[in-house]
């Protein structure tokens, strides 16, 4: 009996990315760790990567996430 081996069943009309493959595919065919989605259409997923992209982007320069680095340049980790 193999532990933590259930693959999850593919749904229609459920759009991810395969990052291993590099490819659109229709309910998840490859594990999670290497996937992007679900998404609601073929063409959003197609479009996976330039999502990431830009959201990456725009989290990076979000100054509600950015931690500003020390005037010093150290790094004070005391609470």
């Amino acid at each position: 009996m193999a532990l933590f081996k259930k693959r999850t069943a593919g749904k229609p009309g459920e759009w991810y990315y395969c990052l291993e493959h590099k490819k659109v595919e229709e309910g998840p065919e490859c594990p999670a760790k290497n996937r992007f989605g679900p998404y609601a259409s073929r063409e959003e997923a197609a479009h996976a990567m330039e999502t990431a992209k830009e959201r990456n982007l725009e989290w990076e320069n979000d100054p509600k996430w950015h931690d500003a680095p020390a005037s010093d340049g150290s790094r004070d980790d005391t609470p």
